[in-house]
């Protein structure tokens, strides 16, 4: 048997000296420094650019090393196997799948919208794998060439490629470094105006309100602005179309809030609407333009994103006091985030999606999840700070959850939370945020995410504002309001039906002139806080009565409106009348003056009211002049001695903003209403009372 003749000492030489293998080693070193900074090191400029330059190097990289690996294959195959060979094939077979699994990232990262956690898995472990074959491969062989003495020209070729290849990751290591000094973020402007007023003292700079930042200082508006980009990078597109028609988006544009807070700035001074800030205007709040020397409350930019994504998520303490009380963070944004043009889109997206790790733990919490989150803005009050009296209770949605029949606290298969109704389950085809481990009925991979629509209750800002999708919002909006908006996953939970539904009660038969009770009941079905519930000072919900003869005449009715859309006096409405410290009615929403209520109606979930009518039958009742009457001409059978009937309509209708205050906010004088608030029919009721003879 032959043996193979030992390599000769200039051949060995050549190959420590081909431009090749210092290349392929050096910018494999550098791919590994860059790696192992992303994997270990906290989120900065620093490690952003080594995702950037460890893409950009790494991917054009793959082609010198492919050529240099099936060269060095072709010299070295027919050696016999030792443990240099062994530590090679190994080091050859993580490159390969460390390779595959940047390829599959890259790819993830500019065209899709996540990249997978699998795949990021497998580069991390093959990452270490190269570096524990491939050092022990390459150092083993540098020692054994300086212990040959008598070969000095392999010693120095090794050396050379050993310097050579460390001169190469110092020159890449030194661009990603220019990179990063060279990289001018933009300017923010974390400080109040100068002539800031802190009428409640500089340790309460957003005082009325009790919303605060985790600095204790204010932010520049671009922080929490710029709610489209999460759109239009390709992440999440159907999230962004569901907020943009929302009520949290168009919180600070709407111009019934705008035109109450300009009163109130005007009465009270420009300070005084930091009150409302917190809920409505966070972005301008937080800015510090809620001041003196701002003409407009409500124009940095970002104001008409209203609770914008990165206010909501950017929570991260609450408190169920109410009044805006949660504490907002300094949210760090990625690089180019903040930058104009397509490049700088583009990066700022790759580096979201390639390195996701500050994206998904920043704005990914818990919290998001309680009903205590939403309690921090669906509670309030008015204390001496505004009203100059004492303290009064506002709308409170979340003690109304939390004492009703859909709190269980520990058994979350009998609770239903606010995110449940208000935010139900989509299906999703690609949107990164679909699945959720954290919820009981959820799986990490069930491709749905929750609806941020957050559907309530008002049918009329979508469609005075011209927002884009405004019909399907109203339409929706609609269906809610009458419980026929399907919610699968709770729909085990709750009774079918109306969210509220009503039923006429009434005598069978009566006597012309005789006198009529009628009463509807009204129960809250579905309903998971007071109905209605929000600023009960201009919601109207009431019931509408209307009775007719067998000519189809009104013989009596209640709670019509009029061609002025005003509803007629004596109705039986649920709704609030706060006053003044002078007893007068505050009926333009200056809730600011508001000391106490003089008259309140609402229904508790679970519960049952009842509205009370009474008329009197009219003595005549029918024209018909036949001597027996037919089950056809009346839905309900004959007694005897019938000479008519009478015919009983009813509705609980709904509508957001009262006529009155809509003419006062919009400037009519009544006469025309122009501008008026949708009503929608939540149930109705039919019901026919036979009239005898004596």
């Amino acid at each position: 048997m032959s043996t193979r003749v030992p390599e000769r000492s200039d051949a060995r030489s050549i190959r420590w000296s081909y431009h090749l293998a210092y290349l392929t080693t050096g910018l494999l070193l550098f791919e590994t420094l860059t790696g192992l900074v992303i994997w270990l090191l906290p989120f900065s400029v620093t490690t952003q650019f080594s995702v950037l330059l460890h893409t950009a190097i790494g991917i054009p990289f793959l082609i010198p090393l492919t050529w240099y690996t099936i060269r060095h294959w072709l010299d070295y195959r027919a050696y016999a196997m030792n443990h240099y060979k062994a530590s090679g094939y190994a080091a050859l077979a993580a490159l390969l799948v460390c390779a595959v699994s940047g390829v599959v990232l890259t790819w993830q990262a500019v065209f899709a919208t996540r990249i997978s956690y699998a795949w990021d898995t497998v580069h991390i472990v093959s990452t270490l794998a190269i570096i524990a074959f491939f050092v022990p491969h390459v150092v083993l062989l540098v020692l054994r060439e300086r212990r040959r003495e008598e070969q000095t020209a392999v010693r120095v070729a090794a050396s050379n490629y050993g310097r050579r290849s460390l001169a190469t990751t110092v020159v890449c290591c030194l661009v990603t470094a220019l990179c990063v000094l060279g990289y001018a973020p933009p300017t923010m402007n974390n400080e109040f105006p100068a002539d800031y007023s802190f009428n409640f003292g500089k340790d309460r700079p957003f005082a009325p309100s009790l919303a605060r930042t985790e600095s204790g200082g204010a932010v520049d508006s671009r922080t929490l602005s710029g709610s489209f980009a999460c759109g239009t990078s390709g992440c999440h597109e159907e999230i962004t179309e569901e907020w943009s028609v929302s009520a949290h988006r168009w919180a600070a544009m709407d111009p019934a809030f705008r035109t109450v807070q300009a009163v109130m700035g005007k009465q009270n001074g420009p300070e005084s609407t930091r009150y409302c800030g917190g809920c409505h205007d966070p972005i301008s709040l937080f800015a510090g333009a809620k001041s003196l020397f701002t003409d407009d409350l409500t124009s940095l930019a970002g104001y008409d994103e209203g609770i914008s994504c990165l206010v909501c998520h950017g929570v991260r303490e609450t408190d169920v006091q109410g009044n805006a009380n949660y504490s907002v963070s300094n949210l760090q944004r990625y690089a180019f985030e903040l930058d104009e043009g397509k490049t700088a889109k583009f990066l700022s997206d790759f580096l979201i999606r390639a390195y996701p790790q500050q994206h998904t733990q920043s704005l990914g919490k818990r919290l998001f999840k309680t009903p205590e989150y939403c309690a921090a803005c669906h509670k309030q009050f008015i204390d001496e700070e505004v009203n100059k009296v004492g303290w009064v209770q506002l709308q409170n949605q979340y003690d109304n959850w939390r004492k009703s029949r859909w709190n269980h606290p520990g058994d979350a298969k009998k609770t239903i939370e606010c995110r449940e109704c208000h935010m139900p389950l989509m299906a999703s085809s690609k949107d990164p945020a679909s699945g959720d481990e954290l919820d009981y009925n959820r799986t990490p991979h069930d491709g749905k995410h929750r609806s941020h629509r957050f559907l309530g209750a008002n049918q009329l800002i979508p469609k005075l504002m011209k927002l884009k999708g405004a019909d399907k919002q109203t339409e929706l909006t609609e269906k809610w309001l009458r419980g026929e908006y399907p919610i699968p996953e709770i729909a085990h939970k709750w009774k079918k039906g109306p969210s509220v539904p009503i039923e006429i009660v009434v005598p069978d038969k009566v006597k012309p002139g005789q006198s009529v009770p009628l009463r509807v009941n009204i129960t809250s079905n579905k309903v998971g806080h007071d109905f209605p519930t929000g600023p009960l000072d201009i919601i109207q919900a009431w019931i509408e009565v209307v009775v007719k003869n067998d000519k189809g005449v009104v013989v009596y009715h209640s709670g019509t409106v009029n061609k002025r859309k005003f509803i007629e006096p004596g109705s039986f409405l649920f709704k609030a009348e706060a006053v003044d410290v002078n007893g007068n009615l505050i009926d333009r929403h200056n809730l600011w003056e508001m000391v106490g209520v003089r008259y309140r109606r609402s229904l508790f979930p679970g519960f049952v009211d009842a509205a009370e009518f009474e008329f009197d039958c009219p003595s005549t009742v029918s024209s018909k002049k036949k001597e027996k009457l037919e089950k056809s001409d009346f839905a309900f059978e004959v007694p005897p001695g019938a000479i008519g009937a009478l015919h009983v309509s009813a509705r609980l209708r709904y509508r957001k903003i009262d006529q009155f205050l809509l003419n006062y906010l919009y400037g009519k004088d009544g006469k025309d209403a122009a501008i008026t608030s949708p009503i929608t029919d939540i149930s109705e009721d039919e019901a026919t009372i036979a009239v005898v003879g004596n």
